[in-house]
């Protein structure tokens, strides 16, 4: 197993490096980030040509882009170039960003796989039942809904449900709007009433849309594995269901679901920018809206950068749990 996650580390580096200059070359290739300078009153093409010098516009492209991996490898991921705003260090910006962003989707995903999966077991081995056929209709619901209808229903619920709360003289208790101010403080009953109350309405917006993937994935590959040859075998042999279901059919319909998530994870993080923007947090897809809208290479390069790495290492992830489901992958 130890070879075999190396292997798959050393075949990630090169993904990882070829990514990143795509990348660099898209970025580089959408514009001049100093084109809105030239249109400002008194800008004369000697203020230009220095302001491309101290940024580096002057090299050619393969020089800029070494140089910014020299760099961003060493930890000096460079600052804001946006004109007419304060001058922010990426890698703050980036890190606090992910660890906003994080918080919700790493909850969001943890709750929809685990839902997931167990609807889907369950929906194949109730075939044609009343359960199946109410998860599979929830599954295709959320389906066809965009994610930004989901989160503005998601919150309109929350407003509504807060409304009757607070006419029963309670406090309100779902935050619509940005994360809570002043952080989680008081007692271990306060925190945690304060932070279900912060985090439940963007994790239940992000957790409805990956849920009904991971159902009815699970659904499909469990219904195939229990028609298998060597389950109908285990159960010749009178191997009881619960067994048969658990150890046998069960490790086997994982493998799907597994890349799944993986290749989810990026889906999710296109998502959050639409849940943010409707919950009001400034997380990764704040920053990036911003960076397109001012178009600044250094916080977009930041974003693309750990987004990148993120999806490969999930990738990575989801390599991993292929062998340890499935020794014959890892042999291979």
């Amino acid at each position: 197993m130890i070879r075999y996650i190396i292997r798959r580390l050393l075949i990630s580096i090169p993904i990882l490096l070829i990514g990143s200059f795509a990348l660099y070359l898209l970025v580089s290739a959408a514009g001049n980030p100093l084109a809105e300078m030239r249109f400002r009153p008194g800008v004369t093409e000697a203020d230009l040509r220095a302001a491309e010098v101290s940024l580096g516009l002057d090299k050619p492209v393969v020089v800029r882009y070494w140089n910014w991996l020299t760099d961003f490898l060493s930890g000096d991921w460079g600052q804001s170039i946006a004109l007419g705003q304060a001058k922010t260090a990426v890698f703050p910006a980036v890190t606090d960003a992910l660890w906003t962003t994080g918080r919700l989707v790493i909850g969001a995903e943890l709750l929809a796989l685990t839902l997931g999966v167990s609807v889907g077991v369950l929906a194949a081995v109730r075939q044609y039942s009343i359960f199946d056929y109410l998860a599979t209709s929830t599954a295709f619901l959320m389906f066809s809904m965009p994610i930004f209808c989901v989160a503005v229903i998601v919150k309109n619920y929350g407003i509504q449900f807060n409304n009757v709360l607070e006419s029963m003289g309670l406090d309100r208790w779902l935050t619509t709007a940005g994360p809570r101010p002043g952080g989680f403080t008081g007692s271990f009953g306060e925190i945690i009433f304060k932070y279900t109350g912060t985090f439940l309405l963007p994790t239940l917006a992000l957790m409805l849309i990956s849920f009904a993937a991971y159902s009815r994935f699970e659904r499909a590959s469990m219904l195939e594995i229990l028609h298998s040859d060597f389950v109908r075998t285990a159960r010749a042999k009178g191997i009881s269901q619960s067994r048969v279901i658990f150890k046998h059919a069960f490790r086997n319909a994982l493998i799907p679901v597994a890349t799944l998530f993986s290749l989810n994870f990026g889906a999710v993080l296109s998502g959050a920018i639409i849940t943010e923007t409707v919950f009001g947090w400034a997380g990764m897809g704040t920053l990036l809206v911003n960076s397109v809208r001012q178009f600044d290479p250094p916080m977009l390069m930041g974003w693309l950068a750990v987004t990148a790495t993120l999806i490969v290492l999930f990738n990575l992830i989801a390599d991993v749990v292929y062998g340890i489901l499935d020794p014959r992958i890892r042999l291979g």
